[in-house]
């Protein structure tokens, strides 16, 4: 009876084209690096894949193998893994579910271009303002100060920056007044 070449005898062999070694190879080691690769990737035919690849590699690169450094196994555990990591690496997209198709929830065009008219008519009256009443409206609702510390920005005491917000907010109520109706109803 004749005992089965050793798996570095036989890369020697692949590296030399011959095809019953590489055969041997393949049936000898398949099942245990198909298994390897779908621990790693969790599905069967991502895991075929990659080690079918991984054979085709060790076809092209036999030369490559020195036994001197590391037994078969080791190098072709590493060609596995690193074809592995590369498979784990690729951003695969995401099925929809069926009937996804939903309606967008999002403002139409009408809605978004009714807000973007709010938003000019706002900063429009912004810009109305004087610039100090401007700057304490900034800094206690879009910077999100609070009153002492928009006072000590603006290097006023407290009560003179609270009197100089109620200015503000006055002039802006009457400046906006005009346009009251049109920015709080509601499109449809």
């Amino acid at each position: 009876m004749t005992e089965d070449p050793a798996d570095e005898a036989l890369v020697r062999r692949v590296a030399e084209g011959d095809r019953t070694a590489y055969a041997m190879l393949v049936r000898r080691h398949g099942l245990r690096f198909r298994a390897l690769a779908y621990r790693m990737l969790g599905a069967v035919d991502l895991a075929e894949d990659a080690v079918q690849d991984s054979f085709v590699k060790l076809w092209t690169h036999a030369a490559r193998f020195d036994p001197e450094k590391a037994r078969f196994t080791t190098w072709f555990h590493r060609i596995v893994v690193n074809r592995c990591l590369d498979e784990k690496r690729k951003v695969t997209p995401v099925a929809l579910p069926e009937g996804y198709d939903a309606p967008d929830p999002a403002a139409g065009a009408e809605a978004e271009l009714a807000d973007q008219g709010d938003q000019a008519t706002v900063r429009a009256a912004l810009q109305a303002l004087p610039d100090r009443q401007r700057m304490a409206v900034a800094l206690s609702y879009f910077d999100g100060l609070s009153n002492k510390e928009a006072a000590e920005v603006m290097d006023l005491k407290m009560k003179a920056f609270e009197s100089l917000l109620v200015r503000a907010r006055t002039n802006l109520k009457q400046q906006l007044m005009a346009e009251k109706d049109r920015l709080f109803t509601v499109v449809d």
